[in-house]
């Protein structure tokens, strides 16, 4: 049975939330099912009337980050802008959205592809969403006035699989997102320039 209305979504709001204090705190390994009740003081029965189990409830807190996160850059993007600025407000806003939580990104990059056949497919839908966004940012007047090409699938998922690795990097060593900021929108910038 799943809780429905107000109550149901406050309740699921406050697990989601939770798990994500739970993985910056322990990671997402260490962090059980009963921690994240505990933190979000309802029971079990209330965490599995909302999610099958823990890698359920981290599928919707990844899904939905990242939903967030791809509406932030969208927004943050100028169309009206020289091409290279938009990617600077593209790669600027998903550094400044994935460093407020720095520990949940480095979660999605590193534990997601290590939990099996149901993550790999979340992943893959995630990315799609990030290749979506990226060729939907690349299709303005403004880059095909600079003559620049659409971005096909392939392309897109280069950049974003960069851009991923750079920001696990700068977490694992323990370094602010905002270091990564220039040297990845030079190397989107190369990536997306005029071919030849």
């Amino acid at each position: 049975m799943t809780t429905t209305g107000a109550a149901g979504a406050g309740f699921r709001g406050r697990l989601l939330r939770a798990l994500a204090e739970g993985i910056a705190e322990d990671g997402y390994r260490r962090t059980t099912v009963a921690d994240v009740v505990r933190r979000a003081r309802t029971s079990r029965r209330t965490f599995y009337e909302h999610f099958a189990d823990k890698e359920a409830c981290y599928a919707r807190l990844l899904a939905e980050a990242n939903q967030r996160i791809i509406v932030r850059i969208t927004e943050a993007v100028d169309p009206r802008a020289p091409w290279e600025e938009q990617v600077r407000q593209a790669v600027g806003a998903w550094l400044d959205a994935a460093g407020t939580t720095p520990e949940l990104t480095l979660s999605w990059i590193r534990d997601l592809p290590s939990l099996g056949a149901a993550a790999r497919a979340l992943e893959r839908e995630v990315t799609d969403h990030f290749v979506v966004m990226v060729q939907r940012l690349c299709d303005t007047e403004e880059l095909r006035a600079a003559g620049l090409r659409p971005v096909d699938k392939q392309w897109a998922t280069i950049l974003i699989g960069g851009l991923r690795e750079l920001m696990a990097t700068a977490v694992e060593e323990g370094r602010g997102l905002d270091t990564l900021a220039e040297p990845a929108a030079e190397a989107v910038i190369a990536l997306l320039g005029p071919r030849r």
